[in-house]
């Protein structure tokens, strides 16, 4: 379809527009659609995936080539927890002097450590020697980057409904105040009143003791 076609088809299909998707391609591929939507759409997408993506931080596991048993042990669980937490994980095999001579045993604690790690990461190429050290990176699996990014998710929506709920409470206390408040100066009005009405019995008491009984029936009589 040619653009002046596809211009008017938009114009046929009210008022629509023509939005270019790939300009590289052959032909051009190209969009009737309402703009402003397929804007907004498109900074929504946009901002989902940065919502969701994790920035990932490259961490560092060292040893040397004679490692023991033991502390290799540890270098595992180690990188482990970094790539659990959806972390990359730089491992180094470090020599000293004339212990470069022994490099292939360097690459082979390097391959021994990513296939003991096999089901939660991969490794990024290979090994390749870094002036005197050796070192491969090792990334964790989609499976591992998406758990992480799923609790990360959990853990936001709950954070949000606890928010909420602690908005609500705010709300409910603060109307309960308000209601008590009422009702304790509806209560003081009530007091008040009371005290009129006392005042105005003492008053006339109080004639009645001036003038006696003989003198308040003469005065208005």
């Amino acid at each position: 379809m040619s653009l002046n076609d596809a211009l008017a088809k938009a114009k046929e299909l009210g008022g629509l527009d023509v939005v270019l998707i790939n300009e590289n391609s052959d032909p051009p591929v190209a969009k009737i659609v309402d703009y402003s939507k397929f804007r907004y759409e498109k900074e929504k997408k946009a901002k989902e995936l940065k919502k969701n993506s994790k920035a990932t931080e490259i961490k560092e596991v060292k040893m040397s080539y004679k490692i023991d048993v033991h502390d290799y042990g540890v270098r595992i669980k180690n990188a482990s927890k970094f790539i659990s937490q959806g972390n990359r994980v730089k491992c180094t095999v470090m020599f000293k002097g004339r212990e470069v001579q022994h490099d292939n045993l360097g690459f082979d604690l390097l391959n021994r450590m990513a296939e003991d790690m096999t089901k939660i990461c991969i490794m990024e190429g290979k090994p390749k020697r870094e002036g005197r050290n050796l070192s491969c990176i090792l990334s964790p699996r989609p499976e591992v980057t998406k758990a992480v990014n799923d609790k990360k998710r959990a853990d936001e929506r709950a954070k949000k409904k606890n928010k909420n709920l602690e908005k609500e409470a705010r709300m409910k206390k603060d109307d309960d105040d308000d209601n008590n408040d009422e009702i304790v100066g509806s209560m003081k009005n009530e007091d008040n009143d009371d005290n009129i009405d006392d005042d105005e019995d003492g008053d006339l008491g109080s004639l009645d003791d001036l003038l006696g009984d003989d003198g308040s029936d003469d005065l208005f009589n």
